[in-house]
């Protein structure tokens, strides 16, 4: 009844020098391949509590001039003992020829971000360009990202405007590169 067919010939990779060459314009990203782990701390003033959460970060490319990205993170207790999912997104990050990058990431709860941005040596900053919400989604009306590199070691600064509220931080996270 089906025919037999072969696995993915074009698999992702998030190591480099495993998989398909990155493509070109990979560039001025190649230092985001990888998969990241580590913790962050968290607030906003519509919120009870400032918390503690640890995130794991997948940057992957397939060989075309572009990244496959996703971001998962629990919340923690003070002993650092894990409490519950929080937050999680998917998406893609596409880098042009000046080191532009355009970035789509979705939420499973209902918010879809545009991203337009700038690598620039070990530091990469991107901003929303448009905020799309389901009709239950919370007002997210813009955030802003920037990614600082040190070796095996990355800082993740998320800055946020919801809820009636004006741009502000929101999230630091201090990861590092996981072994493949």
């Amino acid at each position: 009844m089906f025919e037999s067919v072969q696995d993915n010939p074009y698999p992702d990779t998030h190591v480099l020098g495993e998989g398909p060459e990155p493509h070109p314009l990979l560039r001025p990203v190649l230092g985001l391949i990888g998969r990241w782990h580590g913790r962050g701390e968290g607030g906003y003033p519509t919120l009870e509590q400032d918390f503690r959460y640890e995130q794991e970060l997948t940057f992957s490319h397939d060989g075309r001039p572009f990244l496959r990205y996703e971001a998962r993170a629990w919340l923690i207790d003070g002993s650092g003992a894990p409490m519950r999912p929080a937050g999680r997104e998917a998406g893609w990050w596409r880098v042009t020829p000046d080191a532009s990058l355009e970035v789509v990431l979705a939420h499973p709860t209902g918010i879809v971000e545009t991203y337009v941005g700038q690598a620039s040596g070990t530091e990469v900053e991107i901003e929303t360009g448009q905020v799309a919400l389901t009709p239950l989604a919370k007002e997210v009306t813009a955030t802003r990202r920037h990614y600082a590199l040190d070796g095996d070691r990355m800082t993740v600064v998320h800055d946020m405007a919801a809820v009636g509220r004006p741009l502000q931080h929101h999230l630091t996270a201090h990861l590092r590169r996981r072994p493949s």
